[in-house]
């Protein structure tokens, strides 16, 4: 049940944390470290993604950020500030935090996805608050590439990584609308999601004003959560002691638990980078999808993207539609050379075989 969630991971937006004037709306920030203590005594475990170190730098610098480079020296400024605000704030209540800045990369290589997951574990076992932002000063790809860039998207791979029991994604919207509210004066409140649908993903509209992400980002992060056994929800942050109704059922939108990947798997599923692409025949897809078998070279039919063995690649159909995430067992120049072919002829043609399956069914998940 929801209201038994113990490690809870808020996720704050630009918009939310700012006021008319694009300054930090301290009276905002401050009533959800007010309201975030209380939890915090009452024995939850608590992780915060929080936005808003490019918009606080350029305000500073008194900048645009039409270019990724203004971005990056706005996040260089902004950073500081808004763990200072952060940090003065949960001192008042004798709480301790941490700063933790993430990359993409951070997730997608399995050797640093672990040892960020221990180093969290220990921050949380000596009651500290991790604050996690983007680490926008030195990766341009956190600001390039939305769709996997949103902290909308990192706040649920820090929930699913870390086993939470409940994301909540504060936002300036009351939550999921059955149409757009800002649009339809008749919209009405989704108050409760058990499965993300493609007819519940088409009602999501496009990203806000002045952030990065939007309902389509929100959305991916709840899938993200709901696939790995946990609990999202999105609420309005303008609410009065929004933090302390987040067990209250007739509250934003709640998204239920529908699956719950082992650890591997939500690597695989939701490793950040992606390094390449097989297309598969439907012989192959079926296999995967209704048999659970691994992926042999005879049913590959394309390879893109240039990778190496041990990385992440996607799995799609002749449509292009994505429906399988795997580890491969060979470089992308390898599988060029035995697509198409028997895996009895894979010593014959490279000279040494890893395995008979190009993916096995075990580093292998369905999306």
């Amino acid at each position: 049940m929801i209201e038994n969630s113990k490690r809870i991971v808020f996720k704050f937006g630009t918009n939310i944390l700012r006021n008319e004037q694009g300054d930090i709306s301290l009276s905002h920030l401050y009533s959800f470290i007010e309201d975030i203590s209380y939890l915090y005594k009452q024995g939850k475990e608590i992780l915060i993604v929080t936005s808003g170190a490019v918009g606080l730098g350029a305000k500073k610098l008194k900048i645009d950020t039409s270019s990724t480079t203004l971005k990056q020296a706005a996040a260089s400024v902004g950073q500081p500030m808004l763990m200072g605000i952060w940090q003065d704030g949960f001192e008042k209540y004798g709480i301790t935090t941490a700063q933790i800045l993430l990359t993409e990369e951070d997730f997608s290589n399995r050797k640093k996805y672990l040892s960020l997951r221990l180093t969290l574990h220990k921050l949380l076992e000596n009651k500290v608050i991790p604050i996690i932002n983007q680490n926008d000063a030195v990766s341009p790809s956190e600001l390039e590439h939305v769709s996997f860039s949103d902290n909308d998207k990192l706040s649920a791979l820090v929930a699913s990584k870390l086993d939470a029991d409940l994301l909540v994604m504060v936002s300036d919207i009351d939550g999921l609308f059955d149409k757009n509210p800002k649009e339809f004066k008749d919209a009405k409140l989704i108050s409760k999601v058990e499965k993300i649908t493609p007819s519940i993903e088409k009602l999501a509209q496009g990203a806000s004003l002045g952030g990065r992400g939007g309902m389509i980002t929100k959305l991916t992060g709840a899938k993200v959560v709901t696939s790995s056994g946990l609990y999202a929800k999105i609420v309005n942050g303008k609410t009065p002691n929004i933090i302390k109704k987040i067990f209250d059922d007739n509250t934003g939108t709640t998204f239920y638990p529908n699956q719950n990947l082992p650890h591997k798997k939500r690597w695989i599923a939701y490793a950040t980078n992606i390094m390449g692409k097989l297309t598969v025949n439907d012989g192959a897809k079926e296999a995967i999808i209704k048999n659970q078998k691994s992926l042999l070279s005879v049913g590959i039919e394309k390879v893109e993207g240039n990778f190496k063995r041990g990385e992440i690649i996607s799995i799609v159909d002749f449509d292009g539609n994505e429906f399988a995430r795997g580890v491969s067992c060979y470089d992308s120049e390898d599988i060029k050379k035995i697509q198409g072919k028997h895996s009895d002829k894979i010593i014959e043609i490279l000279g040494y075989k890893y395995d008979d399956d190009v993916v096995i069914k075990d580093n292998l998940v369905v999306i």
